[in-house]
């Protein structure tokens, strides 16, 4: 595991002791063990979706790309208009 034997993993657990402290530890590795729970279920999940995306969930995505756009370059004017109303 990780090029590590177990004496080194043993020197590696001594010195996290020492450290967190006996009351620390627990809860660590059970905050540890949710995060590796969690990237688990968002890897699998990611790794189910279906290669391929159909055509008009692409079209849809563009078309919100460019919504997006749109109301960046209306905001954009807004402001270019409020300043000049504040002079």
């Amino acid at each position: 595991m990780f090029g590590m034997g177990g004496f080194e993993l043993v020197v590696v657990l001594i010195i996290a002791l020492i450290v967190f402290g006996p009351g620390k530890l627990p809860e660590i590795g059970r905050g540890l063990g949710k995060t590796i729970r969690e990237f688990r279920r968002v890897s699998s999940g990611i790794m189910d979706e279906p290669a391929s995306t159909s055509n008009g969930q692409i079209a849809q995505k563009s078309e919100d790309v460019q919504a997006s756009d749109r109301m960046e370059n209306i905001t954009e004017e807004a402001e270019k208009i409020e300043v000049k109303d504040d002079k």
